[in-house]
């Protein structure tokens, strides 16, 4: 698109759109997208977001959020939205919201609250991103994109291009708020959490937790909730201002609850960290116990898993390969849905034997649209490999520019034939870690309960973060605490 059609098409886009109320603020605003529009992006957006985590599958902790969800969205500013929450299947630390009142929490986060008032200000605040309407304010600069690493480890413009088709599955809908923004929705949390009867000075407490925990990744930046945009510090004084404004308003309850032990025990067995059930990287190569299969990584490649699919990217950002499943009841009804998928012309096909699996291999290049002049032309080159387990058919691809495929097909392709059946039983067997419950004996500092329940010194600093205590803080008797183990 060229520069002087922007202006006109951006007039025409404020026409059509027109000035809304702010549901929260009560002003008027302009907007580039409507409520119904907002509502169907998240319906949209709602499908990719499950297939890039997966949904935690615990019922009475999906009761929870839903239970709290909804008494929270009936106060808040959009009563009428039919709020959806979800708890995904990621160890990240994270809760993010998209348009139309879908909110989601990651096992990663559940696992780090410490009571009930840390998840209810952390809630409201993902609420309120919804219900000040961000998402629709911010959309002009928002783009679809893949939540995960290849967005910003490929640098190549054609490759990026690839990625992007390549993974449409996994796209959803992401927006960076503004500092405004940011702070609006820290109010509201403090706002919806009192509402509904928790102490919002417990969410402040939580930011601490967050500090400490990007501390101990080596001060490496933690997704969304975690954003320094305002930092962890202000916001800990902010949030403990607000709350404390709340508690001196009429009609706040006498009592704020905060329900530590009962937190505490409904997150008792909940997974921690990385499930290895759903595939692991070790010694250069990923294991995927469930699906019995194995396939060695590049040295120095970087990797991601997620429920749909498996990538790797070469530390130079000039190549990248995944795994994902293939639609289709052969390689070769395979590899023509995945040419038509990517709109790849094949230029050499060939069946094979790979390790005992029937595999089909194919060299394609990508064909793309010149956006200036409309023409077709040569994209990205791609090998492509199907290989069938059974009535399952992987798709292992790696990708380049012209110019450098022919130095990355020797690695594409020892990967590729490096699938395998997985028989190590110490890889089969593997398990998570999950939270357990302890009870303080008194007079104990947590160093000396962790000690007691036999957890390795070198993850002392860890449970700490976890507890959101120090290791020196004295336990009293019957007191609740986490461990972690298998």
């Amino acid at each position: 698109m060229t520069q002087r059609f922007l202006p006109a098409l951006l007039s025409a886009s404020l026409l059509l759109a027109g000035c809304a109320t702010n549901p929260v603020t009560g002003k008027k605003e302009v907007m580039l997208v409507s409520e119904g529009q907002e509502l169907a992006m998240g319906k949209e957006s709602d499908p990719a977001v499950v297939a890039q985590f997966g949904l935690y599958q615990d019922q009475k902790l999906q009761q929870y959020i839903n239970t709290m969800g909804d008494r929270m969205g009936a106060i808040s500013h959009r009563p009428e939205l039919n709020y959806q929450f979800r708890i995904v299947d990621s160890p990240v630390i994270n809760a993010f919201a998209v348009p139309g009142g879908y909110v989601y929490f990651t096992r990663g986060i559940m696992a780090n609250f410490n009571n009930e008032a840390q998840f209810a200000g952390v809630l409201g605040h993902e609420i309120g991103h919804v219900t000040a309407r961000h998402s629709a304010k911010q959309q002009t600069t928002a783009i679809l994109s893949q939540v995960g690493l290849m967005g910003a480890m490929i640098a190549s413009p054609r490759l990026a291009q690839f990625g992007e088709q390549a993974m449409q599955g996994l796209q959803l809908l992401t927006l960076k708020f503004s500092r405004d923004d940011e702070n609006q929705a820290d109010e509201l949390g403090v706002e919806y959490s009192t509402k509904i009867g928790y102490n919002a000075a417990e969410m402040a407490d939580f930011f601490r937790t967050l500090e400490r925990e990007q501390q101990q990744a080596g001060g490496q930046a933690i997704p969304d909730f975690l954003s320094t945009h305002p930092n962890p510090a202000d916001r800990y004084t902010h949030v403990n201002q607000l709350a404390a404004q709340w508690k001196q308003k009429p009609g706040t309850p006498q009592t704020l609850e905060v329900n530590r032990d009962k937190y505490l025990r409904l997150i008792d067995g909940i997974t921690y960290g990385a499930d290895p059930r759903q595939g692991f990287v070790e010694n250069n190569a990923f294991y995927h116990p469930e699906l019995k299969f194995q396939f060695p990584i590049p040295q120095g490649w970087k990797s991601q898993n997620s429920p749909q699919q498996f990538q790797m990217a070469d530390p130079a950002g000039k190549a990248l390969m995944m795994l994902t499943l293939a639609p289709g009841n052969s390689p070769q009804e395979a590899a023509q849905a995945v040419a038509k998928q990517l709109n790849l012309q094949v230029a050499e096909s060939r069946q094979l034997t790979v390790n005992g699996f029937p595999a089909l291999a194919f060299v394609g290049t990508q064909v793309q649209q010149d956006p200036q002049t409309g023409q077709q032309v040569a994209g990205v080159q791609v090998l492509t490999y199907l290989i069938q387990d059974g009535k399952t058919i992987y798709a292992l691809l790696g990708a380049s520019s012209p110019q450098d495929f022919a130095a990355y097909v020797p690695v594409f392709t020892r990967t590729m034939e490096g699938f395998q059946r997985l028989t190590d039983a110490s890889k089969l067997n593997r398990q998570p870690e999950h939270v357990r419950i302890r009870t303080a004996k008194a007079g104990q500092t947590l160093a000396q309960n962790l000690a007691a329940n036999g957890i390795p010194e070198k993850r002392y600093e860890e449970m700490a973060i976890l507890n959101g205590m120090e290791l020196s803080d004295k336990l009293g008797r019957g007191m609740l605490f986490k461990v972690v183990g298998k």
